[in-house]
């Protein structure tokens, strides 16, 4: 089940920065870096977050979440997605990319993920992203940056 959330919610905050620990931890060791801002994160500042989020839960547990921003009426940008590690290659991560596609239809889609992050460059190929460029964040590491363009059709009626 996919829900919005908010990182304010006292029930969830605490559950998603242990997620959201333990995912970037994962991606920490894939690229071989962990200098990842929200894998330094502490609660304060994620309980601040302006994101919008959406929670995946499996019964009453949450176990991913996708964080997002909406820079202008044509774009949705990923700025985060998490799945409990526990919980990895079961599809919370796709289904959580899908409800954002459904929540927010948009014509542009952005999203960043370490270069070495094979597991998460593959979710976003596979969904039809296409690279558009690459930073390095620091030396010898990289970020990906990629971009998916859809016609969206309106239903009249």
């Amino acid at each position: 089940m996919i829900l919005r959330i908010r990182p304010a919610d006292p029930a969830l905050a605490e559950r998603l920065l242990e997620i959201q620990h333990r995912a970037y931890a994962v991606e920490a060791e894939l690229i071989g870096f962990d200098g990842i801002p929200p894998l330094q994160e502490d609660l304060a500042a994620l309980t601040a977050s302006t994101e919008h989020w959406l929670g995946c839960f499996a019964g009453d547990e949450l176990v991913g979440a996708v964080a997002y921003e909406l820079p202008d009426d044509e774009t949705v940008e990923i700025s985060r997605l998490v799945v409990d590690p526990a919980y990895a290659r079961q599809g919370h991560g796709r289904a959580l990319l899908d409800a954002l596609d459904d929540l927010e239809p948009r014509a542009t889609s952005l999203v960043s993920t370490g270069t070495a992050n094979t597991p998460a460059a593959t979710l976003y190929l596979g969904r039809g992203y296409q690279e558009t460029g690459r930073t390095e964040v620091a030396p010898g590491v990289w970020l990906t940056h990629f971009r998916r363009l859809r016609v969206l059709r309106f239903r009249t009626g």
